[in-house]
């Protein structure tokens, strides 16, 4: 006589409930290198200003806007600002065929003219007056400063400025900082051409009253193609260099 042998139950159904029930480590993931801590040290705290500056995060800024020396293929004399308003860029010519370039935001009104003008003025931590026009624009926001805000951390046009002239004529152009750091290398509402303040801290020493300044018309470049995204390898300029 031959003993039926019993269907053992399957394993499979057993083995997935204890996996299901194990708590299972995902795979580690490496970290993803911050690229723009190479220029960390160029947007730090400044303590010492007037009005303490805290350092401005720059995390999520794409490299090519930060403060660095370039290439510069014009002929514009050392000493001249290029600023170039469809690029987003901002030139201080150097010697040799190089320049310091810095990433800016451009205004409505950084966008209205363009042509050859002078330093005429700089001020330190510049008192603001709204035009008529941005009143008119966004009255709830520059209305209540019609008759002019005091320079300070609050002040738009931030730590410095620089009021460019034709002549004896004030062309309205204004090269300043900004409290919205997050709008460099983008088109703005308002104003004319603001930096990171550290950067216009940094111009504001370099450029005496007097100086040259080429501001491009909106669709004329100084670098026909500018890499969307800097290589991260590549970190700021030597210190010497800036």
């Amino acid at each position: 006589m031959i003993t039926p042998r019993l269907a053992l139950p399957s394993l499979a159904p057993l083995v997935l409930l204890a996996a299901g029930c194990a708590s299972v480590e995902p795979p580690p993931v490496a970290a993803t290198p911050n690229r723009n801590a190479a220029f960390a040290s160029l947007y730090g705290a400044r303590p010492e200003e007037r009005f303490p500056l805290p350092a401005t995060d720059i995390t999520g800024v794409d490299p090519r806007y930060f403060r660095q020396e370039v290439a510069y293929p014009r002929a514009e004399p050392p000493g001249t600002v290029v600023v170039d308003p469809g690029g987003k860029f901002l030139y201080l010519v150097r010697e040799n065929g190089r320049a310091l370039r810095y990433g800016v935001g451009v205004g409505k009104a950084g966008l209205a003219w363009s042509g050859t003008a002078r330093v005429a003025r700089k001020a330190e931590w510049p008192r603001w007056t709204p035009t008529p026009d941005m009143i008119a624009r966004e009255p709830e926001r520059n209305g209540p400063w019609r008759l002019g805000m005091a320079g300070g951390p609050g002040n738009p046009l931030g730590p410095r400025a620089l009021y460019l002239f034709d002549g004896d004529r004030d062309t309205l152009y204004r090269i300043h900082g900004t409290t919205e750091p997050g709008t460099i290398g983008t088109n703005v509402s308002s104003g004319c051409i603001r930096m990171f303040n550290q950067d216009v801290i940094d111009l504001y020493g370099r450029v005496p009253v007097g100086s040259r300044v080429v501001v491009l018309p909106a669709g004329e470049r100084v670098e026909p193609a500018v890499p969307a995204i800097a290589r991260a390898e590549d970190g700021p300029p030597p210190a010497d260099a800036l």
